[in-house]
């Protein structure tokens, strides 16, 4: 997530805590709407596999039938859509386990519990008493720790795997 934190003008500590909650906000908005479009992506590819599946195995017996082999044009037909529609599954297959859609949707629904867990603590904590800039670097160190995972997951790089983030102020 690219969130630029730019300079920031407050005058009072209720704007400190509405500028945290908006920044919490606007993460939860972006990794609720990713995790819809990996569930999306995800299912689909699986729906897809199944379909592409049963598709290769009826074409397949079907090609063996007797009144399938008594037609030529139809045994051609049968014999050249059986492997079309195998590469078809291994594509689908590989483009499903190349881009992660399961763990990328899982990955995106915890991380936005967690700010949301996060947001719900500061929303009900006086203003005064919270501490905007370990709020604000709580965070970032999730949504780090979410993007290292990530990268690691799809390409085996990104620094450190992924675990609990630390608490910055002991909790």
């Amino acid at each position: 997530m690219g969130t630029s934190q730019g300079t920031i003008t407050v005058s009072g500590t209720a704007d400190i805590q509405k500028h945290v909650l908006d920044r919490y906000d606007e993460n939860i908005a972006y990794y609720r709407t990713g995790s819809r479009y990996n569930k999306r992506a995800y299912k689909a590819t699986r729906y897809l596999m199944i379909l592409l599946g049963a598709l290769v195995t009826m074409i397949s017996s079907l090609s063996s039938a007797d009144f399938i082999k008594a037609r030529p044009a139809l045994s051609v037909t049968f014999a050249v859509l059986t492997p079309i529609l195998a590469a078809l599954m291994a594509i689908v297959g590989g483009v499903s386990q190349s881009f992660q859609w399961g763990a990328a949707w899982s990955d995106m629904v915890i991380t936005a519990t967690r700010l949301e867990k996060e947001r719900d603590r500061i929303t009900v904590t006086p203003p005064n008493e919270t501490d905007p800039i370990k709020e604000l670097g709580l965070l970032d160190e999730l949504v780090l720790r979410e993007t290292q995972g990530f990268f690691q997951r799809l390409f085996g790089s990104g620094g450190p795997g992924t675990s609990e983030p630390k608490a910055i102020d002991g909790r």
